[in-house]
């Protein structure tokens, strides 16, 4: 079976996983979780950071083990059966009528920070994005790794710059405030949206069979990459809360811009406008190759039209990308057609990743051994918890779950083969 190139290192790893984490969040939720739950928003951040550790490590040491490009649904469908497979799978492409939608829009904002834009330039801005993700995923899988770090150096040095103008680099944690006077009971429903920030990591498993070393590379660029976006989430959240860049949604969306501008001038709105581009499209790239790679990869398996498995003469799964991007062009135009809202867009989209999550971290009690079983399990419970915590909200990728279940179990009653899991 022809698979992939070996194009990717521990650099390039960390800054493709560290940016597919940062995308739009790090601009816009430090600021919506300022709007909720003020300073104390900071210790929520330190916590998601401690409650995300162990879905990391669990990915990495199932990576480590199993490179695929299947991702995630591969992993499940190697514990679980081929049936759970499908069912990750399709959950997972199910994101693209909600997920990426709110991704593009948030990616179109930057410019609205530089540019009087209309609808209609709001659209083509979407559009010359998606355009850009084909562009780059028709080459070597090194050169979104050498684009994304550099990316992820932008988004650093724009960071450093405002901590050394605003003086936040003396007193890095005089905003943070003391445990004692903390609303605790406020910060579930702070985490609850700040998870979005540290959706990805499902993203990424598609790309370890890229590595030139998977087992040694793969879980530190994993593992780095989510320490590093955790820092630097932490880092904007401070400044956010320091100048008071947060409230309703119009100011929590432009925060970071006005923040530079207010302490570097008019070239420090330019300078933010474009980094935060860059790093949602940063974001937008790794998700977009993260599906190509899937419909690929069960395509050159035998479980999607063949096809679909081709290779251009980079070694890249071209024809499933443009399927891919073909998709998010279409439903990019039902969203812009109908005014979906953002907010629901992102919430539909998170119940999806989050049961993804669970399905994997039960994968992993199933595939690992020892100590990593436990942390398989423990990483579980705490996907669970975070799927239950949405309530009416989870219900978009409930629905969708038992859709596709009792189709499959239509079609198998029909055909007349229930006993062949591998019938839909």
């Amino acid at each position: 079976m022809g698979r992939l190139n070996k194009d990717l290192g521990l650099g390039y790893g960390t800054g493709m996983m560290a940016t597919s984490l940062l995308g739009s969040g790090i601009f816009v939720v430090p600021a919506v979780a300022a709007s909720l739950a003020g300073a104390d928003s900071l210790w929520a951040w330190l916590i998601l950071m401690v409650l995300v550790l162990p879905v990391a490590f669990t990915f990495a040491r199932l990576g480590r083990a199993f490179p695929h490009a299947g991702g995630a649904p591969h992993l499940i469908g190697r514990a679980l059966g081929v049936p759970m497979e499908k069912l990750a799978a399709f959950l997972f492409l199910a994101v693209l009528p909600v997920g990426l939608p709110a991704m593009l829009t948030l990616t179109a904002g930057f410019w609205h920070a530089l540019f009087p834009l209309t609808d209609n330039g709001d659209l083509l801005v979407q559009l010359g994005t998606l355009g850009l993700v084909l562009v780059l995923g028709s080459r070597k899988s090194g050169a979104s790794g050498l684009i994304q770090l550099l990316i992820a150096l932008a988004i650093i040095g724009l960071l450093a710059v405002v901590w050394v103008s605003g003086d936040l680099i003396h007193e890095p944690l005089a905003t943070l405030p003391p445990v004692e006077q903390v609303q605790w009971t406020a910060l579930p429903a702070v985490l609850a949206v700040m998870f979005w920030c540290f959706v990805g990591l499902e993203a990424f498993t598609h790309m370890g069979e890229e590595f030139k070393n998977p087992e040694r590379d793969f879980p530190l660029a994993l593992l780095f990459g989510v320490l590093l976006a955790g820092f630097i989430y932490l880092a904007c959240a401070m400044a956010v809360v320091k100048f008071g860049v947060f409230g309703d949604e119009l100011t929590n969306t432009t925060s970071f811009p006005v923040l530079v501008a207010a302490l570097l001038g008019e070239k420090g709105r330019w300078a933010a406008a474009l980094v935060g581009y860059l790093a949602c499209f940063a974001s937008l790239n790794l998700y977009v190759q993260g599906f190509a790679r899937l419909l690929w990869s069960m395509a050159d398996e035998g479980k999607l039209p063949a096809p679909l498995a081709q290779l251009n003469r980079n070694g890249a799964p071209f024809r499933a990308l443009s399927w891919v991007v073909a998709a998010c062009a279409l439903c990019t135009l039902a969203a812009w057609l109908f005014k979906l809202p953002l907010e629901a867009l992102m919430r539909y989209a998170n119940g999806n990743f989050i049961l993804v999550y669970f399905l994997a971290m039960v994968a992993g009690v199933k595939l690992l051994q020892g100590g990593y079983r436990w942390l398989a399990l423990l990483a579980s419970l705490l996907c669970l918890g975070v799927f239950v915590s949405l309530g009416l909200e989870a219900g978009y990728a409930l629905v969708l779950g038992a859709a596709f279940i009792g189709c499959r179990a239509w079609r198998k009653h029909k055909a007349g083969r229930s006993a062949n899991p591998a019938a839909f």
